[in-house]
């Protein structure tokens, strides 16, 4: 089992910037591909961001790179997700998730955080 806890969301002006975190505990995190999912009232959950075992390789989706940076800290079983130049369009619950393989469809990541919220104001 690996436990993940989301934190860092909030509310926040367009063009402003966030730090999403993402804590594990359980089974060795440096095992696991980590990835940033969102999902919007009414909509299906969206892949934003995933980053390789060693923090090595990352791949964003079309609507936030350039925006967001996906990073982890293997000795604080941590991921992290910056976001800037953030728009209204980004408001959603944030969910961090892991896989045993780099996915970027959500039904392939085994393990997944409660969510935090966040939203951009206009």
């Amino acid at each position: 089992q690996v436990q993940l806890v989301e934190s860092g969301g909030g509310l926040v002006q367009a063009g402003g910037s966030l730090r999403l975190s993402c804590a594990a505990s359980g089974r060795t995190f440096s095992n696991y591909h980590m990835g940033w999912f969102r999902q919007a009232p009414g909509k299906e959950r969206e892949f934003i961001a995933r980053i390789s075992t060693s923090g090595g390789r990352t791949y964003y989706a079309d609507s936030v790179k350039g925006r967001f940076t996906i990073s982890r800290d293997n000795a604080k079983n941590t991921v992290y997700l910056q976001m800037n130049s953030l728009k209204p369009e980004d408001t959603a619950v944030y969910h961090c998730a892991a896989s045993r393989a780099p996915a970027t469809h959500p039904s392939l990541y085994e393990y997944w955080g409660q969510g935090t919220q966040v939203t951009v104001s206009s």
